[in-house]
């Protein structure tokens, strides 16, 4: 097991280097000037090129490649006493550890995602005030999905009616087919708009909403529901018909002949055999759903006004904040990596079958 992850870390450890590197290089290429866009249009071209300055883009290409790996490192090399962009311990904060070396520096430190050139703010507060409601949004849909589309899909396996197939078969094909934000669109006009008399839901909204009455944010839980719903329906589909063509296979197997034999059949069947070997492809799709569900809410977040990272993504785009789309984007990646590692490890209590060697 150790050797196992070792080894998985190593890979998640090159593949969050390629995209630190791809990222730096697509945001670096694009067209525009985020001094100029900082300081705004109405301006002299020493103030420009002094903010460019500030934020060491005056420095060539390749060292601001390195000085951006520098800072996303844990371990990284500084020269003390130098006011340089990016050299400056101080911009980490406290280091956990920190070793001279003749006019050099060893920092063991938390990785940095430099500062938004908007707000000043640091990259990791701005993720870690949105992405929570992203979080909170993913869970709840992908946890509707999960169990809606099990259930289904384990169900419509065990009638196994054509007609119910054929059913099973419209409905789903309609649920992948159908994109997020037509969708939330959809959903937010019926709903919210029409029916909004009837179901009290709102427009728009996010998790935490300021009263009236102006005494403070409290947590409005019906602003979840649209939001959830819509993002769930693509993976509910995809569970659903997995979870039935899975278990229609599982049920042909020579175990199933022999529980059968034994006497067992039904839902004893279905849960204690049949289920928990047609789960592998099923935990594949909601784990990479959940995935692209943490990655990919833009459009549902935007259109229901949901405060996420999403949000955050699409205002940044908008504003050519280079650090808070370079940060957002590899916090995803590690995000993707972690549970692609827990998701392989997960299939070897589901089925006996696979050994992680």
């Amino acid at each position: 097991m150790l050797h196992y992850l070792l080894r998985r870390l190593g890979y998640g450890f090159l593949v969050l280097w390629g995209v630190a590197t791809l990222v730096f290089v697509l945001f670096n290429i694009l067209p525009g000037d985020p001094a100029a866009m900082m300081v705004g249009q109405r301006t002299d071209k020493a103030t420009v090129e002094a903010v460019r300055r500030d934020l060491g883009l005056d420095l060539p290409l390749a060292q601001q490649y390195l000085l951006f790996l520098n800072d996303l490192s844990p371990i990284s090399l500084h020269k003390s006493g130098v006011p340089a962009f990016a050299f400056s311990v101080e911009k980490y904060g406290q280091p956990f550890l920190s070793i001279k070396l003749s006019n050099n520096e060893v920092v063991i430190k938390k990785p940095y995602l430099r500062q938004s050139y908007q707000s000043k703010r640091p990259v990791v507060e701005v993720i870690a005030a949105a992405f929570p409601n992203t979080l909170i949004l993913a869970v709840v849909s992908i946890f509707l999905a999960s169990v809606l589309g099990i259930f289904l899909g384990a169900w419509t396996g065990m009638v196994n009616k054509t007609w119910l197939n054929r059913l099973v078969l419209v409905i789903n094909t309609l649920g992948m087919s159908l994109p997020s934000f037509f969708a939330a669109i959809l959903m937010a006009w019926l709903f919210a708009w029409l029916l909004g008399e009837y179901t009290g839901l709102n427009l728009v909204g996010s998790l935490h909403e300021v009263d009236d009455a102006g005494t403070g944010e409290h947590i409005v839980w019906k602003n979840l529901i649209l939001p959830a719903i819509t993002l769930g329906i693509r993976p509910l589909a995809i569970v659903t018909e997995l979870t039935r063509t899975s278990l229609l296979d599982v049920m042909h197997s020579d175990f199933i002949r022999t529980a059968r034999a034994k006497g067992l059949s039904g839902w004893p069947l279905l849960f204690r055999h049949a289920l928990r070997n047609a789960l592998n492809p099923v935990v594949t799709a909601i784990s990479g759903w959940f995935a692209s569900l943490l990655a990919g809410a833009v459009f549902v977040e935007y259109i229901f006004d949901w405060k996420g990272l999403g949000l955050v993504v699409v205002d940044a785009l908008e504003k050519y904040d280079l650090p808070v789309l370079m940060g957002s984007i590899l916090f995803i990646a590690l995000l993707l990596i972690i549970i692609n590692i827990f998701v392989d490890i997960l299939y070897t209590l589901l089925d006996p079958r696979v050994r992680l060697n």
